[in-house]
C-alpha cells in the first residue's frame, strides 16, 4: 500500500466539523421538540409504583443515562461506520441528520411511552399499539434479533480482545478463543439473572468511563495528529491506496468508485445502523423505563443518549477514514476489527490504544448483556412466567443461552458463518424499528398528538424503503435485481405511511367513540 495523492488535496476536519455541528445544534433543537410534543409530568415512575428490587429500581438519573448508552452503544457505532466510511465524506452529514430526526426520535418516543405505561417492555407496547398479527409476527422477529445481538456482542468482543489485546490469532481451533468467549458468556449470564443494581448498575459506571476515555481520546487524537479527512467538496475520484491483490494486479481505491458501485441506498444506511438507527434501542430503553425517577429525565437518558452514540459513530467514522487517506490501513469493509486497532493505537500510543481498545471491547458486551436481559423479560411478560427468584430467571435464562451458544458456534466455524450472521442482524435490527414506528404513530393519534404523527413516519417510511430494497436484492434475501428491488421499496414505503395513518386515525375514532 501507498499514499495517493488524496492527502494534499484534503482540507482539514471542516466537513467533520460540520457534521457535529449538525448532530449537537440539531439535537439541542429537536431533542426539546420531542419533550414538548410527547409532554412530560410529574407522575410517579414505574420505579416507584412497581419497586421490586430487581427490574423496578428507583436509579439515579446520571446512572441511568450512562447505562442506557452503554446498552445500546454495541459494535454497530463503531464497526459500521468504519465501513460506512468507504463510501466518502457524505456519512460525515447522513450520520448526524440520520440520527437527530431518526434514532434519537425513536429512542425517545419509544423509551417515554413505555415509561408512562407503566415500565411495559416493546411486546406489550406493540400489542397494544398495533394489531394482534403485527404483534405476534413482532415476538418471533424480537426474539431472533436479540439472539442474533447476544451472538455478535460475544464473537464481536471476544476476537478484538483476542487479536488486538491479547495477541492471539483469534481461529475457531485455538483454545484461547473460546476461554474469552466463555468468560463474556459467564458475565452476560450473571447479569442476565440478578437484579439490575446489583451487576449492571455498580459495574457500568467503570465501563462508562472507560467508554469515554476511548471515544474522546480518538477524538482528540484526530486535531492532535492533523488527521487528512476529505470533504465534501473534494474530489472524491483521487485515489487513496494503491492496492496490490492476491493474483498480482495493482488498483487503486477512490471514495467516488466505492459510492458508484456500492448502491448508498440501501447498503449505506443498513451498514452503519446504531449511529443512525437502531430498532434494538427500543428494547433496551424499555428496560430503563422501569429506572427512572422522573419523567422529565427522558430527554437526557433517551434522546441525549442515542446523539452521543452518534458522536461516537462520527469519530470512528473519522478516524477511519484518516487511516485510510495515511495508508495504515487497506479500505476494505472485511476488515474493521484491524482497522479498530490500527485506529487507537496511531492516535493514542501503545498504552492509550490498549485503553481504548477495551473501551471498543466494553461496548458490545454491555449491549450484549442486557439485549439478552430484554430477551428474558420480554419472554416473561408475553408468556406469563414468574421471575420473583433467581431461580426462576436461570431456568428461563438456560434455553436462552444455549441457543446464543448454537448461533456462536456456527458464526466462528464456517468460514462466511459471520457474515451471514451480521446481514441478518443488520437487516433485523433496522427492520425492528418500523415496528416501533408504527406504535408511535398509533399512540399520537389516541393522545390527541395526531398532526405531529410525521415525526415518526418520516424515518419509518425511509427505512421501510431501506429495508425492503436491500432484503429484496440481497443474497440473503430474494436476490431480485437492483431495478425491481428499488421499485418494490418504494412502493412498500408508500404503503406504509398510508396504512400508519389509516390505522392511527381508526384507533383514535375508536377510542372517541367510546368516551
Amino acid at each position: 500500500m501507498s499514499k495517493g495523492n488524496l492527502v494534499k488535496e484534503c482540507v482539514f476536519v471542516t466537513t467533520f466539523i460540520i457534521g457535529l455541528v449538525i448532530l449537537l445544534g440539531g439535537a439541542a433543537l429537536y431533542g426539546r421538540f420531542c419533550e414538548k410534543v410527547f409532554g412530560p409530568d410529574d407522575r410517579k415512575t414505574p420505579a416507584y409504583t412497581k419497586q421490586d428490587g430487581v427490574d423496578y429500581v428507583p436509579m439515579r438519573g446520571w446512572k441511568n443515562s450512562l447505562i442506557n448508552l452503554l446498552n445500546i452503544a454495541g459494535t454497530g457505532p463503531i464497526f459500521g461506520p468504519i465501513q460506512g466510511i468507504l463510501f466518502g465524506p457524505i456519512a460525515f452529514i447522513t450520520i448526524p441528520i440520520g440520527n437527530v430526526i431518526g434514532g434519537a426520535m425513536h429512542d425517545y418516543f419509544s423509551g417515554m411511552i413505555c415509561l408512562r405505561d407503566g415500565g411495559t417492555q416493546m411486546p406489550e407496547m406493540i400489542r397494544r399499539y398495533s394489531t394482534k398479527g403485527i404483534y405476534k409476527f413482532y415476538n418471533v422477529f424480537v426474539c431472533v434479533l436479540l439472539l442474533l445481538v447476544g451472538a455478535v456482542f460475544i464473537y464481536t468482543p471476544g476476537d478484538i480482545a483476542a487479536t488486538q489485546v491479547f495477541g492471539f490469532d483469534g481461529k475457531a481451533t485455538s483454545v484461547s478463543t473460546w476461554v474469552i468467549y466463555g468468560v463474556i458468556f459467564l458475565y452476560y449470564l450473571i447479569a442476565t439473572v440478578f437484579p439490575i443494581d446489583a451487576i449492571i448498575g455498580k459495574i457500568y459506571p467503570v465501563f462508562g468511563g472507560i467508554l469515554l476515555f476511548s471515544a474522546i481520546g480518538i477524538f482528540i487524537g484526530i486535531f492532535v495528529t492533523g488527521m487528512p479527512l476529505m470533504n465534501i467538496w473534494d474530489s472524491w475520484a483521487a485515489p487513496v491506496l494503491s492496492l496490490t491483490g492476491a493474483d498480482g494486479t495493482v488498483g487503486t481505491f477512490t471514495y467516488a468508485d466505492y459510492f458508484a458501485n456500492g448502491h448508498f441506498l440501501p447498503i449505506f444506511f443498513v451498514t452503519v445502523a446504531c449511529g443512525i438507527l437502531s430498532g434494538f434501542h427500543s428494547t433496551q430503553t424499555a428496560i430503563i423505563s422501569r429506572t427512572m425517577k422522573s419523567e422529565r429525565q427522558g430527554r437526557n437518558t433517551f434522546y441525549n443518549m442515542m446523539v452521543l452514540e452518534g458522536f461516537i459513530a462520527m469519530v470512528w467514522a473519522a478516524g477511519a477514514m484518516g487511516v485510510y487517506n495515511l495508508a495504515l490501513q487497506e479500505p476494505n469493509a472485511s476488515l474493521a476489527t484491524g482497522t479498530v486497532g490500527v485506529v487507537c493505537k496511531y492516535l493514542l500510543g501503545h498504552v492509550g490504544g490498549i485503553i481504548a481498545l477495551i473501551g471498543v471491547i466494553v461496548l458490545p458486551i454491555t449491549s450484549g448483556d442486557t439485549a439478552l436481559r430484554a430477551l428474558r423479560l420480554s419472554l416473561s411478560e408475553t408468556l406469563h412466567i414468574d421471575q420473583s427468584t433467581n431461580g426462576k430467571r436461570i431456568k428461563l435464562a438456560l434455553p436462552i443461552f444455549a441457543l446464543v451458544i448454537a448461533i456462536l458456534v456456527f458464526a466462528k466455524v464456517n468460514n462466511d458463518g459471520f457474515m451471514i450472521l451480521w446481514r441478518y442482524f443488520a437487516w433485523a435490527n433496522q427492520t425492528l424499528s418500523l415496528f416501533a414506528f408504527l406504535s408511535i404513530t398509533a399512540w399520537m393519534f389516541e393522545n390527541g398528538k395526531g398532526k405531529w404523527a410525521w415525526m415518526p413516519m418520516i424515518p419509518g417510511s425511509f427505512y421501510t424503503f431501506i429495508c425492503v430494497t436491500y432484503i429484496a436484492n440481497a443474497h440473503i434475501g430474494f436476490n431480485i435485481p437492483w431495478t425491481p428491488a428499488y421499485i418494490i421499496g418504494v412502493v412498500c414505503a408508500i404503503a406504509y405511511v398510508v396504512a400508519c395513518c389509516i390505522y392511527g386515525k381508526k384507533r383514535a375514532a375508536k377510542l372517541h367513540a367510546s368516551l
